[in-house]
C-alpha cells in the first residue's frame, strides 16, 4: 500500500473512532433578555415584584446535548433599574469575565462546551445575589449524556424548580438571614400543582400506569435544602447531579442540596391508576407550597410531559 493510502486509511480509521463527537456536537444559539416585571406567585394571583429571565419565573429550560456548545447572549434592556448576570453551572468559565454583570443598556455574549452531562441550575450572579435569585432569576439546563446505557428511555419528563418566596423583596439582609420567607414556589408558584390543598389550582402532572416518568429537579432555594420524596411511591432511580454515572435505586427521599440538581425516576404500578404528591418532606416548606401531585391513570393527557409542556 501506498504511504499516502495507508495515512488516508489510519485517517478514516480515527476519523470513524473519534470524529463522530465532532459530526454530533453542535452550536446552541441561546439569549435571554432581563426583565424586571410583577409576576403571580399563587394560584390566586398575589404578585410579586420579580427580577427575571425572559419575564418567567423560573427561566426557560435550556436542553443540549453533551459536547454541544453553548453560545449565549445575555441582554439587559436599558429601562431596567439592576445590573444583572448570568452563571451557568453546566459551564466551566470566568466568573470575573463571563459570569460578570452588566449595566442596564448593555449586552453580555460567551461560549461555552457542555462537557458534563446531568441536570444544572443556572441563575444571575449580579450582587447581591440572594435577592437576584430569590426575585426569580434562575432555571435548569439540562445536559443529555451521550452514554445512555444507564438511562432507561423515559415515557414523560417533567422540569420542577423549587425555590422560596420572600414577600419583602428588597429586605436582602433577611434573605441571607433565612427569615421572612413565606411561601415554596414550585414552578414560580405556591402549590402550583395541587388541587387537594388549593381549589384555586388547575394543573396535576400526569403520566398512564406504569410510565416511567423522569423529574429533573433544582434546589434554587437560597438556603434550604429539599427533602424530595413521592408520597405514595419510591424513586425507582435517582441520578445524582443529573449523571447516570452517579446511579442510586429504590430510594424514599433524596436530600436535593441547595443549588443542586438532581434527576429523579417514578414508575408506578401498572395493574391500576394511582396518585402520588411530590413533597420537600421538610414540613415548613411542604406546607408552604412544595407539594406536587402526579396523577397515575389511563386516559392521561398524551401532549402532558412532552414538548413544551414538560414545564407547564
Amino acid at each position: 500500500m501506498h504511504p499516502f493510502q495507508r495515512t488516508a486509511a489510519a485517517m478514516a480509521v480515527a476519523f470513524a473512532i473519534f470524529g463522530t463527537q465532532g459530526v454530533l456536537a453542535k452550536t446552541v444559539e441561546v439569549t435571554m433578555t432581563a426583565k424586571e416585571v410583577d409576576l403571580a406567585i399563587d394560584n390566586k394571583g398575589t404578585k410579586m415584584a420579580a427580577w427575571t429571565f425572559d419575564g418567567t419565573m423560573p427561566g426557560k429550560v435550556v436542553r443540549v446535548d453533551q459536547g454541544d456548545t453553548v453560545d449565549f447572549t445575555l441582554i439587559n434592556p436599558p429601562e431596567n433599574k439592576n445590573s444583572h448576570a448570568m452563571d451557568f453551572h453546566a459551564a466551566q468559565a470566568d466568573v470575573l469575565g463571563e459570569f460578570a454583570p452588566i449595566k442596564p443598556g448593555e449586552t453580555k455574549h460567551f461560549k461555552f462546551e457542555a462537557k458534563t452531562p446531568g441536570v444544572f441550575m443556572y441563575h444571575c450572579g449580579a450582587s447581591p445575589m440572594v435577592q437576584h435569585i430569590a426575585r426569580g432569576m434562575n432555571g435548569v439546563i439540562i445536559v443529555d449524556p451521550k452514554d445512555k446505557t444507564n438511562y432507561p428511555k423515559a415515557d414523560r419528563e417533567y422540569v420542577l424548580v423549587q425555590q422560596q418566596y420572600f414577600p419583602d423583596v428588597e429586605n436582602y439582609n433577611a434573605m441571607l438571614e433565612n427569615a421572612g420567607w413565606k411561601g415554596s414556589l414550585i414552578n414560580g408558584k405556591i402549590l402550583h400543582y395541587d388541587p387537594v390543598h388549593d381549589t384555586n389550582a388547575t394543573q396535576v402532572l400526569e403520566a398512564k400506569p406504569g410510565e416511567r416518568v423522569r423529574i429533573f429537579f433544582v434546589n434554587a432555594n437560597i438556603n434550604m435544602p429539599v427533602a424530595l420524596h413521592p408520597i405514595g411511591g419510591i424513586w425507582d432511580r435517582v441520578y445524582i447531579g443529573g449523571n447516570p454515572r452517579n446511579t442510586l435505586y429504590g430510594i424514599q427521599t433524596y436530600n436535593v442540596a441547595v443549588a443542586e440538581g438532581d434527576t429523579f425516576d417514578l414508575v408506578s404500578p401498572s395493574d391500576r391508576p394511582t396518585n402520588n404528591a411530590i413533597v420537600d418532606h421538610d414540613m415548613g416548606a411542604a406546607l408552604r407550597g412544595a407539594i406536587t401531585v402526579i396523577m397515575f391513570k389511563p386516559d392521561a393527557d398524551p401532549k402532558k410531559g412532552h414538548g413544551e409542556l414538560v414545564v407547564q
